[in-house]
């Protein structure tokens, strides 16, 4: 886990420059990210090859978000309605062990990791973009969105993403919480998650 320092490297300054102070406070207290899939890790889009089979497309910037969150120690869930070998595929490679899919009530799964890892609600963030999202997004102490979701879903976030699900949105939302926590500048020293890094 690499730690906070105390002189704020110029990204983070970047990062942070537009970010309420109420909002840093918040992204403060994150030990626990749990993130949807569709229209958040992905674009949303659902592809079918000729056998059936779906096809989803991940964002490896996105990808390299989350690897920095678990290398700083903060656990990241996935949470999905859907279900199918390609999340837990993604997870995998991605160092991922929570994995909740086919989940109805995201509301009762956000209380369920946050017991798991001994946490509080305000030490848990949700990124969701639909309705089945909001119950997580409401209890979560920091609740994110993308900017093409509902406007009742954005509405309920603390935070929207500028860029879209499944084009670095999820990357905006760990450099914002890496940043608030002093934990960005990290991973501007040489071999820190570098090249040859799972993305």
């Amino acid at each position: 886990m690499n730690k906070p320092h105390s002189i704020p490297h110029p990204a983070e300054a970047l990062v942070l420059a537009r970010t309420p102070a109420a909002l840093r406070e918040r992204l403060a207290q994150i030990k626990l990210m749990v993130f949807d899939v569709d229209g958040v890790l992905t674009d949303g889009s659902l592809w079918y090859g000729e056998q059936g089979e779906m096809f989803k497309r991940f964002n490896a910037l996105d990808g390299h978000g989350l690897k920095m969150l678990t290398t700083s120690g903060i656990k990241v869930a996935l949470v999905t309605g859907r279900e199918g070998p390609i999340v837990d595929r993604r997870a995998a490679e991605l160092g991922l062990g929570d994995v909740m899919q086919n989940v109805r009530d995201k509301g009762a799964a956000l209380n369920e990791l946050v017991a798991r890892h001994r946490l509080t609600l305000e030490e848990a963030g949700f990124m969701g973009d639909d309705l089945i999202d909001l119950p997580a997004m409401q209890r979560a102490g920091f609740a994110a969105s993308v900017p093409d979701a509902p406007a009742y879903v954005t509405q309920a976030a603390h935070w929207t993403a500028t860029k879209a699900g499944g084009k670095g949105a999820v990357r905006e939302c760990c450099d914002l919480i890496l940043a608030s926590q002093g934990r960005l500048g990290y991973f501007f020293q040489p071999g820190r998650l570098g090249p040859g890094t799972i993305q």
